[in-house]
């Protein structure tokens, strides 16, 4: 998922502590591979682990970040075949 800040960045980052619990939540329950910011701050990314879009997108709408109209995500599939994740397996 790559989102885009649809708020000016100072914004968004009062609900930044919000966000990440949320993004640990997600790590937490097997479901987050990897998320960051962007750089320049414009957005993020967050490496789903889930079967479907729909699924990653039923996820995300819980993010607060889009709870309060802070930023859109867009779907972007991938499938892993090198480098540091190409031997990647799900945990749960």
């Amino acid at each position: 998922m790559i989102s885009t800040y649809q708020k000016p960045l100072a914004e968004v980052d009062q609900a930044r502590e919000q966000h990440l619990a949320f993004v640990a939540d997600l790590e937490q329950r097997g479901l987050s591979v990897t998320a960051g910011r962007q750089e320049p701050p414009v957005g993020g990314i967050i490496l789903l682990d889930v079967d479907t879009e729909a699924e990653a997108q039923e996820l995300i709408a819980q993010d607060p970040y889009v709870l309060q109209g802070l930023a859109t995500y867009a779907a972007v599939g991938w499938q892993i075949s090198r480098g540091a994740l190409a031997g990647y397996q799900r945990k749960y």
